[in-house]
């Protein structure tokens, strides 16, 4: 007899994506933990087992194989059978932890608190001045840190709820003995000051996804690429400006991948932006609400959405769930 496969979804919400050194991929889910998918089997490590919390937005690995998983209650660490949690006792505090390893080992924390470096021991608070706003929104939370991205240059970025993108210079800190930072806001050319992702594509540009506010409410948000100078936005271009841009992905071909909420995925090759908005469970992606990217080792593509976990097969979005299909397309 042979069993129908499963075709419960990954979770409703799947917020984050990654792919850990030994090929296993990772999704955090909204409330089931976070799912691994080893090549062979699907598992879901949640509370039980001991992580901290069970809504996983942030996922990192460091130099030493450890895998860090950022959760609304802090942050776990995974040895490979078992976590060690870090949370106010530890210095951590905030809702929505993403998570950067930097190119030292580094790991850094961003939550609606702002950002953490983690010691070796316990997390310390890393302040982040607040620029000049001249008419002061947000999504959320001011100072909520959306998202944390280290450059080529080894420059760390961090995304921010009110007070845009800030740039940290780490080797400019050890030169002067003292904290450089550079902000960026919406009069610099930003489409709003609610930063919520940023990546860098192929000739060192930033690219940052802004999303709009609702205190009060303010009808901006889009995609701006900053090539060290100034700013461009693209209006012509559907979805990507007066929209909610909350995730933005490099892959390894070059190609910046854009979530445009309510539009689809927008691809730019370095010249052409193409429109990818065809999936085949549409009734879970009426909204088209992209929430994480991933590009695994063999080059597949898989997107969380709000409604579920997506591949995508070169041309649309296919649904993965429990019981796949989890093979390439």
């Amino acid at each position: 007899m042979v069993l129908a496969p499963d075709t419960t979804q990954i979770d409703a919400y799947v917020v984050a994506a990654f792919e850990d050194s030994k090929g296993n991929l990772w999704f955090g889910t909204n409330g089931q933990g976070v799912a691994r998918w080893d090549g062979t089997s699907l598992s879901f490590l949640s509370i039980p087992q001991g992580l901290i919390g069970d809504v996983v937005t942030g996922i990192g690995e460091d130099g030493e194989g450890y895998l860090w998983f950022g959760t609304h209650d802090g942050t776990s660490r995974y040895d490979g059978s078992k976590f060690t949690g870090f949370g106010p006792a530890e210095g951590l505090t905030g809702a929505g932890c993403k998570v950067l390893v930097d190119r030292n080992g580094s790991v850094w924390v961003g939550t609606s608190d702002g950002v953490f470096r983690f010691n070796g021991k316990r997390f310390i608070a890393f302040a982040l001045p607040t620029p000049v706003i001249d008419a002061p929104s947000f999504k959320m939370v001011p100072g909520k840190v959306w998202d944390l991205f280290e450059d080529s240059k080894g420059n760390i970025w961090f995304g921010r709820d009110g007070y845009g993108a800030c740039k940290y210079d780490p080797s400019a800190a050890l030169r002067t003995g003292g904290a450089t930072f550079t902000h960026f806001t919406k009069k610099d050319g930003l489409c709003s000051n609610n930063v919520a992702s940023i990546v860098e594509d192929a000739q060192g540009n930033i690219w940052f996804g802004s999303i709009t506010s609702d205190f009060p409410p303010i009808n901006e948000g889009g995609v701006a690429r900053y090539d060290g100078k100034t700013f461009t936005q693209f209006p012509e271009e559907k979805g990507l400006t007066a929209n909610d841009i909350y995730n933005l992905y490099a892959d390894r071909a070059g190609n910046i991948w854009i979530g445009a909420i309510r539009v689809g995925a927008c691809r730019f090759d370095g010249k052409t932006f193409t429109l990818f908005d065809k999936t085949d469970r549409p009734d879970l992606t009426k909204y088209f609400a992209i929430q994480a990217f991933v590009e695994d080792r063999h080059g597949t593509l898989w997107f969380g959405f709000s409604g579920g976990l997506f591949m995508f097969n070169g041309s649309s979005f296919v649904n993965v769930t429990r019981g796949g299909p989890w093979n390439s397309p």
